[in-house]
């Protein structure tokens, strides 16, 4: 008792020092890692009913296990894709603050809300793979904001992260402004799973993590690598992922 009462004091103390402010705007709120009411009313959260195969969001319910006719006409090498959001107002401000200024803290709180976007396919799986960056991308930034999240759901799930098992073995031009040709020329054949991460990738279910979900071009190569290397099994899973229209 008296350990969990200078555990609360210390608590206490932080709370007034580093007072819990919301992860959109900055506001005080009521806990740590949480958004205000005004960020939350913001988030277009991905809801049932959507794709079974693609996650992309329906606006009326077609029934339990309809595909979109993209997910028909186009089957990803994947077996699901699952996303929190759509990549607008606060969920885009969290992608770029957590890619573009470092705000690694921003992690955990993404992580739970992906966690709960996979519907136990986490829990489920055998490992979580991250989108790995090329090294001398990842020597310029510091660090791979997909594995942030992958080792955040990690924690969270108790699943195993295999951050080395897939590699990017060539150096690829930013997929920002490319067109959807342009984005699957840009990642065919930029990644590998090593020879260490054969035994731990032949056989399993393997989720593999990204921050966004745009045309589906590097996810969709990233697979084909785990899937060359005999993985049973990958379900994609992402922070956000860009909607035009609700089908």
């Amino acid at each position: 008792m008296l350990v969990a009462r200078l555990l609360a004091a210390g608590r206490g103390t932080a709370d007034l020092l580093y007072p819990p402010v919301c992860r959109g705007c900055g506001r005080f709120v009521q806990r740590h890692a949480a958004v205000c009411p005004a960020c939350w009313a913001s988030l277009r959260l991905i809801e049932r009913p959507f794709c079974e195969v693609l996650g992309v969001p329906f606006s009326h319910d077609l029934g339990r296990g309809i595909l979109s006719a993209d997910a028909i006409a186009n089957p990803p090498p994947f077996t699901r894709l699952r996303s929190v959001a759509i990549h607008t107002g606060i969920a885009r401000d969290l992608v770029h603050a957590l890619k573009y200024t470092d705000r690694t803290d921003l992690a955990p709180m993404m992580a739970a809300w992906m966690l709960r976007a996979g519907e136990g396919v986490v829990q489920a799986a055998d490992a979580i793979v991250p989108v790995p960056l090329h090294k001398y991308r990842l020597w310029s930034r510091r660090f791979n904001q997909s594995a942030e999240l992958a080792r955040a759901l990690a924690h969270l799930s108790g699943r195993p992260m295999l951050a080395t098992a897939l590699v990017r073995r060539r150096r690829t031009m930013r997929q920002v402004g490319l067109g959807a040709t342009q984005r699957q020329d840009n990642v065919r054949g930029a990644f590998l799973v090593t020879e260490a991460g054969q035994s731990l990738v032949f056989g399993r279910h393997i989720v593999l993590v990204d921050d966004v979900y745009t045309t589906g071009a590097t996810v969709a190569a990233a697979t084909r690598a785990l899937k060359r290397a005999g993985a049973s099994e990958v379900t994609v899973l992402t922070f956000a992922r860009a909607v035009t229209v609700l089908i």
